[in-house]
């Protein structure tokens, strides 16, 4: 009996320490530097718990575990309609962030769920106010909007929309093709302008260039009518001075010279100025005077 009794004590004792160990383990929970723990006593909510060792009370509490990292939502290909009527198929992504774990919880059921319903009809809001020219290059600007319109509805369950980014738009075929000959004839503009503004540049240098040219000429042919000028000048200067040491016979035998020249010549009359009688004067004079300090021998 006594055996008996003891393996009841021992078989006892193992069930407790079995149900301690459990109750252990259900109640201590290690929690991460970047989760935390929404903690319900009886179904209410006593708060957030963590990070480190978090002890809850056995049978009573009970705990939902939240990730605050960012964290990403996908949303597919969504049809919208532009302003002028145009269906485009655009997809992004969400980009969120846990600011209160408790809100998280408490105030919506599925907030992944929510959030991508939410930023399907939003989206479809926000583009049905944008012509599609500008949805194609105001990119950045609707994304600001989305965000905005998003995390207006996001910040009562406690989780902040950090961005938004639109991956691709896609028109239609039609416009992808009105699109694609817009874009080859604006790229013959720019050709055609390209090649007017070369045209204009050559045609400014070559006429610098034949400006330069007449410039230089200009100024040889001034350099060098002034070397003339100066010339002729200083051939005056020379002829005066040699002129003014010349006696009155030495012009007076200029003066025959010439005739002589003019009487060799094929003319038959001749025209003597009127001051030759004078220069002969003087030359006969002055052949007079030296024959006349000529000493007789």
């Amino acid at each position: 009996m006594a055996d008996a009794a003891s393996t009841v004590v021992t078989v006892i004792l193992g069930l407790a320490l079995v149900v301690v160990a459990y109750v252990i383990i259900r109640s201590a929970r290690i929690v991460d530097e970047y989760k935390r723990l929404v903690v319900f006593r009886l179904g209410r909510s006593v708060g957030q718990r963590g990070p480190g060792l978090v002890l809850l009370v056995p049978f009573l509490d009970t705990a939902t575990e939240i990730d605050l990292r960012e964290q990403f939502i996908e949303v597919p290909h969504q049809t919208c309609i532009t302003r002028d009527n145009a269906p485009i198929d655009i997809d992004f992504l969400i980009y969120t962030k846990v600011m209160d774990a408790v809100l998280t919880v408490v105030q919506v059921r599925n907030f992944a769920g929510a959030a991508q319903g939410l930023a399907t009809t939003t989206l479809r809001a926000v583009i049905g106010d944008i012509l599609l020219d500008d949805v194609l290059a105001r990119r950045e600007e609707i994304n600001e909007r989305l965000r905005a319109k998003l995390d207006e509805v996001t910040e009562r369950w406690g989780v902040k929309i950090t961005s938004v980014e639109i991956r691709e738009i896609v028109p239609p075929q039609e416009i992808l093709a009105a699109m694609n000959r817009q874009m080859t004839a604006e790229r013959q503009r720019r050709a055609q302008v390209l090649e007017a503004e070369g045209q204009q540049q050559a045609s400014i240098l070559v006429a610098e260039g034949e400006k330069e040219a007449s410039i230089l000429r200009a100024t040889g042919e001034r350099e060098a009518a002034t070397l003339r000028a100066e010339g002729f000048a200083t051939a005056l200067q020379t002829l005066f001075a040699t002129a003014k040491r010349a006696d009155a016979n030495t012009i007076s035998l200029q003066y025959l010279e010439t005739i002589r020249a003019i009487a060799t010549g094929p003319a038959q009359k001749w025209v003597i100025p009127a001051d030759l009688v004078t220069a002969l004067g003087r030359i006969t004079g002055s052949i007079a005077q030296g024959q006349s300090k000529t000493p007789t021998p």
